[in-house]
């Protein structure tokens, strides 16, 4: 039987897809052009249908569901073995590029694919020769090759450059995504950064409604966090997106395209400031980010001149003609007298076979002029471009080639699973800025970690998996290991208690599936800033229990005893300490203070 709650939601749905269907029909009734849409799709598209992207998109959705195991835990898949660690980890290095952290992050990353691929794949085309045109001998002409085969791989293989070119450890599909968009910006600029800012919205807006139509928002504490931007894979985006860029310019020049150059530096500045290729930033202290806003949005600024020159039309003229007289850099546009000597003799009746060989070597030096300045132009931007995706690509090889050389836990406590090693540990290096720490940037790239470590000498991996702040927030947390076709969880608890005035005092306990718990780490003992008849109450964790120490201030002595249970009371040290839920009191000669209380957890 289904609740009413869940009939309403499946009529809401129902109701909204009917609704968006209804309104597409009528629009497209009213809507008149010479050409409709299907005919349009179809003159570039077999049955007018983005059938490569269908197939990416599918592959995607597979890695997610059968090789991460988002089929058994669609919001928890295994991720931890599918991330691009390093170059001596090769199925990180091969999956990393089409898995995915989390369900939010695979539907964003497929949301933006479903508008971008399609317009790159209609630029590309099944039809290289033209719709009417014959498929010829080589099989790589043929449109359901193009289609099915040649667009497919060709997305496999500009993810594989993301993941072997992107600082690491970095997963998702998210680099595919910024070449597609890059690649369909320069062909068809103001109808992608439409679908960007527009379609993609609205389909994850349709999405979110569809699998639930009436969603309840409660108000609730956050664990500290990093900033959203500081969590992005800003170089790997940038990669993707200078890889899109060369290759979609290398199309516009094999066809002699050009796009306009307004319309495509309004389309890469929108771009790349909606999608944040302006936020560059790096680590400071311990829970420390820099982000270099200034710098970033004069980047983008820049990289869309030089996009524009790299792909405008060499006969435009970039500085005005008296300047570039001045320079020697005459450039004649196409509809310019000394551009089109031949037509005017024809338009003046100036036929005589006197005045054509003179106009002919007119033409022929401007031609020559502007040939030589064109080249000049675009050869530069075109370097430009290439020069910045050799540095975004070369930057990330040293830090590639980390070897992890023993992954050896510090702690007798740890988890062995497989190859893996799972234990909770403070103040530990990162692993992670090993490869970079050369002569003067070995301090300034050393960074402590603290929380739950897991690490993989066999797979090269080391990573922070959670945060110690985070767990103090949740109190709570799990951590899943695996590979292909199998996954295991190991779970983390923390205990604390909070002395009035004075730090947390905590234990953290960690256990695999099916084990017995195991304690990882005590915290330091904390003073409670309070006095009762002269003396003072420390809490400590000592071998797992909670304990409370009370010095005498007068002779210097100190007992302790373990905090009691919930309703029962102890002494120690000349003082009584009652439990009331989650406080404690302490008591003597008519005083009764709180001294402590238990760490609560959201």
């Amino acid at each position: 039987m289904f609740s009413t709650g869940a009939l309403l939601r499946g009529g809401l749905a129902l109701l909204t897809v009917v609704a968006l269907l209804v309104s597409l029909a009528v629009v497209s009734r009213l809507h008149r052009s010479e050409r409709g849409w299907l005919a349009v799709a179809r003159s570039r598209l077999v049955m007018g249908v983005p059938w490569g992207s269908l197939v990416v998109i599918a592959f995607v959705c597979s890695v997610y569901l059968f090789v991460q195991d988002g089929l058994t835990a669609f919001d928890d898949p295994v991720t931890i073995p599918y991330r691009a660690y390093s170059y001596f980890y090769p199925l990180g290095m091969l999956t990393a590029p089409f898995s995915h952290a989390s369900s939010g992050h695979l539907i964003g990353n497929l949301s933006g694919t479903l508008v971008v691929a399609p317009i790159a794949e209609y630029a590309w085309g099944h039809y290289p020769n033209g719709r009417d045109s014959e498929a010829g001998d080589s099989w790589r002409a043929d449109p359901w090759v193009r289609a099915l085969i040649l667009f497919p791989l060709a997305v496999v293989g500009i993810g594989l450059l993301t993941s072997l070119f992107a600082l690491g450890p970095v997963i998702g599909f998210s680099g595919v995504v910024f070449a597609f968009a890059a690649f369909a910006l320069v062909q068809y600029p103001i109808t992608t950064i439409v679908g960007v800012l527009g379609v993609q919205s609205v389909a994850l807006i349709l999405y979110r409604a569809l699998q639930t139509p009436i969603r309840v928002y409660v108000a609730e504490p956050r664990p500290p966090s990093a900033p959203s931007w500081a969590g992005i894979a800003i170089q790997g985006h940038a990669l993707g997106f200078f890889i899109g860029l060369v290759l979609g310019l290398a199309l516009l020049r094999s066809r002699s395209r050009y796009p306009n150059p307004l319309r495509l530096w309004a389309a890469v500045l929108l771009y790349g400031f909606v999608q944040g290729l302006w936020q560059l930033y790096w680590f400071g202290s311990e829970d420390t980010f820099i982000l270099y806003q200034g710098p970033g949005v004069l980047l983008v600024i820049v990289l869309a001149l030089v996009i524009t020159l790299a792909a405008a039309d060499p006969r435009d003229a970039v500085f005005p003609r008296r300047l570039e007289r001045a320079l020697g850099r005459i450039r004649p546009r196409s509809d310019s007298p000394v551009d089109r000597p031949l037509e005017i003799a024809r338009a003046a009746g100036e036929h005589t076979a006197a005045a054509r060989p003179r106009l002919e070597r007119i033409g022929d030096l401007a031609a020559g002029t502007r040939t030589e300045s064109t080249i000049d132009r675009r050869r530069t931007a075109s370097a430009l471009v290439l020069l910045v995706l050799a540095v975004l690509a070369g930057m990330a090889v040293p830090l590639n080639f980390f070897v992890l050389d023993d992954s050896t836990a510090s702690s007798d406590t740890a988890i062995e699973i497989e190859d893996y090693t799972v234990q909770y540990a403070e103040g530990v290096e990162n692993e992670l800025t090993a490869p970079v720490q050369i002569g003067p940037l070995e301090n300034a790239v050393s960074i402590d970690s603290s929380g739950v470590i897991v690490a993989s000498e066999r797979r090269q991996l080391w990573a922070e998996s959670v945060p110690t702040r985070r767990l103090a927030f949740t109190g709570e947390e799990s951590i899943v290991v695996g590979g292909p076709g199998w996954r295991e969880t190991v779970h983390v608890e923390r205990t604390g208690w909070e002395p009035v005035g004075n730090d947390t005092v905590y234990q953290v306990e960690i256990w695999a599936d099916g084990d017995d718990r195991q304690l990882a780490h005590e915290s330091n003992a904390s003073r409670a800033d309070v006095r009762i008849d002269n003396r003072t109450v420390t809490i400590a964790s000592d071998d797992g229990t909670f304990v409370l120490n009370v010095e005498s201030l007068e002779s210097g002595t100190v007992e302790t005893t373990p905090i009691p249970d919930d309703g029962a009371s102890t002494t120690a040290g000349g003082l009584t300490f009652e439990r009331e839920e989650e406080t404690i009191y302490a008591s003597s000669d008519g005083t009764r203070i709180a001294v402590a209380s238990a760490e609560t957890y959201d």
